[in-house]
C-alpha cells in the first residue's frame, strides 16, 4: 500500500464533508532551518495538533538513463521545505521516444524551451519523427523564466498520472518554498501542437481549415507551428496533471497559458487537468477538436477558459474559480477581428460547470463573441464581486444566427443558473441586455434569479440539486448524462480528491498538499 505524507492539510474532502471533523495538519519534517510558506487561509476549527511525518526527502544518487541520445544532465541538487532533490535537466529536444521515470528524491528540469520531436508539418508525409515522451505518475517537472514544453506535430506525450500520484509541472520557486498563494507567471507552460483544422491562417491566401492553414504558438522565438486538416489527430494523453505558477511573457503581449492546445485532434485525451495561478489564461484552445473531462482552473489572472480560431470543443465537469481580486473573465470565446466567417466556426459545448467569478469588478464574467457557436448546459455561475455582469454576448450574429457555413445555431443555455447581482449587460454590435436575457430565457430550466447553496465553493447544496438536468448527449456523444447540474455533487464528489492541491482560494481535499508545497511520497 502506498502512503503519502503531505506538507499541509486544509479543510475537508468533498466526499467526506458530511462527516468532517478536526483536520490534521502534517509538518514536512524537522531538522535544519526550514521555512514553510503556508497559505493565508484561516486555520480550521478546532485547531488540530501537528503530527510529525517521516524525515525530509533525500536527493537521489544520480539521473536515470533514458533512450534519447542526449540524455539527462545531472545538474546537482536543489533544496526546499520538503527536502533535497537531485536535478536532472531535460535535453532541449527529445529526438527519440523516452520515459521519465519516477525516482524518489529526483526532479526533472526544463532549461528553456523543450521540444518533443521535430515538427512534422501539417500533413503526415511518412517522415514524422514519431517521438513519444512518457512521464510516469508522481514525476515532478520544474522550470523558470521562458521555459516551456512543446509537443510538435507528428509526436506525442503520454503524461498519465493517477489520483494517488499526479504529475506536477511547476516552478523553481515552488520547489524552493518561496511561493505564496498569489505567486504566478514563473515559467511558460505546456503546448500541444496538432494537425486538426484552424482558422486565422498566418499564410496570406491560405484556405482556413485546410493543410495550408497554419498558426504559430504565441510569442515563440523559433517557429512552433500547428494546424492541418486532420480532426481525428492525436497529440497523446494527459491525465491527473497539475500545472502550477505558469504564464511567462515570451514577447510583447504574448504569454503562454498553463495549457495551450493548437490544432489538437479529437483523439487527444485530456482528463483531470488542474491549472493553478497562471498569470495569463488557465487554458486556451486554438482551433482543433478538443475534448476534455474534469478540468479545474484556479487563480488564472486573465481568462479561465479561452477558446478561439475555429475550435470545436466539448468539456464536461469543469471548475473555474478566480482568486480574490485577480482575473478577467471566466470564459472568453473567440475574437472580433474581421475573420468571423472563416470555417471551421467555433462550436464550444460545456456541461456541468461550476464557475466562481471572484476577480473584482470586471466588464463581464462570460463573454461570447466573434460569431462563435456556444452552449452552456447543466451549469452554475456565481459572481462574488457584487458588480460584475454575468453574461455578455457581442453582435447579433453571435446571439441569434441560424444560417451560414458551418453554423450550429444560436448560443444555447439549458439548465444554467446565475447567482449575480447583474445578470446581463448591453454589448457591442447592437445587442442589449434584454436581448441576451431573452436568449437565456429561451432555454429550458434556466434561472437568472438563483440563490446558490454551494459549500466548499464547488459542492452542490439543496438548491443546485433541485434544478432539472438537461440531457447533454443531445449535443454530443462525448457527454454522459449527469445526476445533477454543476461540476461536483453527492454522487460525483470524489473526482476532485487525491490529485489536486489546496490554496487560500479553494480547498479540494484534506488529504492533499498546499499548492505552495510539493507532495512527498513514501518510496
Amino acid at each position: 500500500m502506498t502512503n503519502l505524507h503531505r506538507s499541509l492539510v486544509l479543510g475537508c474532502s468533498a466526499v467526506a464533508l458530511a462527516n468532517c471533523g478536526a483536520d490534521e495538519i502534517v509538518s514536512p519534517g524537522t531538522g535544519g532551518n526550514i521555512t514553510i510558506n503556508n497559505p493565508s487561509a484561516p486555520a480550521p476549527s478546532p485547531t488540530p495538533t501537528p503530527t510529525p511525518t517521516s524525515s525530509l526527502v533525500e536527493a537521489a544518487a544520480g539521473c536515470p538513463t533514458i533512450s534519447d541520445p542526449t540524455g539527462l544532465t545531472d545538474s546537482g541538487t536543489i533544496s526546499g521545505p520538503t527536502g533535497e532533490y537531485r536535478v536532472c535537466t531535460m535535453p532541449a529536444r527529445f529526438t527519440a521516444s523516452s520515459t521519465l521515470p519516477y525516482v524518489e528524491g529526483l526532479l526533472y528540469r526544463m532549461d528553456g524551451r523543450v521540444d518533443v520531436g521535430e515538427d512534422g508539418g501539417p500533413t503526415d508525409t511518412g517522415a514524422d519523427t514519431d517521438v513519444q515522451l512518457t512521464i510516469e505518475p508522481g514525476v515532478i517537472v520544474y522550470a523558470s523564466g521562458s521555459s516551456f514544453l512543446n509537443v510538435n506535430r507528428g509526436n506525442t506525450i503520454q503524461a498519465n498520472g493517477t489520483a494517488e500520484r499526479p504529475i506536477i509541472f511547476t516552478s523553481r520557486d515552488n520547489v524552493q518554498g518561496l511561493n505564496t498563494d498569489n505567486s504566478s507567471g514563473q515559467w511558460g507552460g505546456i503546448v500541444l501542437s496538432g494537425r486538426a483544422p484552424v482558422t486565422d491562417c498566418i499564410a496570406p491566401g491560405a484556405t482556413p481549415g485546410t493543410a495550408a492553414c497554419e498558426r504559430q504558438v504565441e510569442g515563440a522565438a523559433q517557429p512552433a507551428l500547428f494546424g492541418g486538416a486532420q480532426p481525428a489527430d492525436s497529440s497523446g494523453s494527459m491525465k491527473f496533471v497539475q500545472i502550477r505558477y505558469s504564464g511567462f511573457v515570451l514577447s510583447g503581449d504574448n504569454e503562454l497559458q498553463s495549457l495551450t492546445t493548437g490544432g489538437v485532434g479529437r483523439n487527444t485525451v485530456l482528463e483531470n487537468i488542474m491549472s493553478f495561478n497562471s498569470s495569463d489564461d488557465g487554458v486556451e484552445f486554438f482551433g482543433g477538436n478538443v475534448n476534455t473531462k474534469r478540468l479545474i482552473v484556479v487563480g488564472a489572472e486573465d481568462d479561465s477558459i479561452d477558446t478561439d480560431t475555429g475550435v470545436k470543443a466539448n468539456m464536461q465537469f469543469v471548475i473555474a474559480i478566480q482568486r480574490a481580486g485577480a482575473g478577467d473573465t471566466i470564459i472568453e470565446a473567440d475574437s472580433t477581428n474581421g475573420l468571423e466567417e472563416q470555417t471551421p466556426r467555433q462550436n464550444t459545448q460545456i456541461s456541468n460547470a461550476t464557475f466562481i467569478h471572484n476577480g473584482g469588478d470586471q466588464d463581464q464574467a462570460i463573454r461570447i463573441r466573434g460569431f462563435a457557436d456556444y452552449a452552456i448546459v447543466n451549469s452554475i455561475l456565481v459572481d462574488r464581486t457584487g458588480g460584475t455582469p454575468c453574461l455578455r454576448i457581442d453582435d447579433t450574429e453571435t446571439l441569434s444566427r441560424t444560417s451560414g457555413a458551418d453554423e450550429a445555431g444560436p448560443v444555447r443555455f439549458e439548465s444554467f443558473v446565475l447567482d449575480c447581482a447583474v445578470d446581463f449587460r448591453d454589448s457591442s454590435g447592437g445587442v442589449t441586455a434584454t436581448d441576451i436575457q431573452n436568449r437565456f430565457e429561451a432555454g429550458s430550466n434556466n434561472n437568472a434569479n438563483f440563490t446558490n447553496t454551494l459549500t466548499m465553493s464547488f459542492l452542490n447544496g439543496s438548491n443546485e440539486s433541485g434544478v432539472p438536468v438537461f440531457d447533454p448527449t443531445a449535443l454530443s456523444s462525448f457527454f454522459t448524462v449527469p445526476d445533477e447540474i454543476g461540476a461536483v455533487y453527492a454522487s460525483n464528489a470524489d473526482w476532485v480528491n487525491g490529485w489536486t492541491c489546496n490554496s487560500a482560494t479553494v480547498t479540494f481535499d484534506s488529504d492533499v498538499s498546499a499548492c505552495t508545497s510539493l507532495p512527498v511520497y513514501d518510496s
